[in-house]
């Protein structure tokens, strides 16, 4: 079986009381409805061999969110393979996203187990914006890299602007 491959975007916003802040999305369906800790997920989904990562990550963006990806420069934050064996590719880039706006995609699933009968269910049934320390223990386990990886290439950046003449 080949390696699933999903690529996802981070987005962040500066603000001035509380530092940088990411959006987040908390997995939909009955599965996920009453977890909070490791139930949250950066906009991600599968893609397949004919599709740039970069490609995937902008087009998930859009079907979890229902939004447009923000336009600015994108990060490259690398891969993380999740417990499940999928490799996760991501970007991060600085713009705003207003939870309340989003329309999520959906999925279909068996439900209740077992039963024969089919629903659908959103993808991200709501989306937060949080500082990456609260974001971290809300995140699934091996998405919580891409958190410590933003957090080093903005104070990389930072640096290379305080050292410019």
């Amino acid at each position: 079986m080949p390696d699933r491959r999903s690529a996802g975007l981070l987005v962040f916003r500066r603000t001035a009381d509380r530092g940088v802040e990411v959006l987040i999305g908390h997995m939909g369906g009955p599965l996920w409805r009453s977890r909070e800790e490791g139930a949250w997920s950066i906009p991600k989904g599968e893609y397949g061999p004919g599709e740039a990562p970069g490609a995937a990550a902008g087009r998930e963006f859009r079907e979890e969110l229902g939004l447009p990806a923000p336009e600015g420069e994108w990060i490259f934050l690398g891969e993380n393979r999740q417990r499940s064996g999928k490799l996760v590719t991501v970007w991060a880039v600085e713009g705003e996203a207003d939870p309340d706006r989003i329309v999520p995609g959906t999925f279909t699933m068996e439900w209740p187990p077992r039963s024969g009968r089919r629903a659908d269910f959103p993808e991200i049934d709501r989306a937060g914006w949080f500082t990456p320390g609260a974001a971290a223990p809300l995140l699934v386990a091996g998405q919580r890299v891409f958190l410590e990886r933003l957090e080093a290439r903005l104070a990389e950046r930072d640096r290379a602007r305080l050292s410019d003449p």
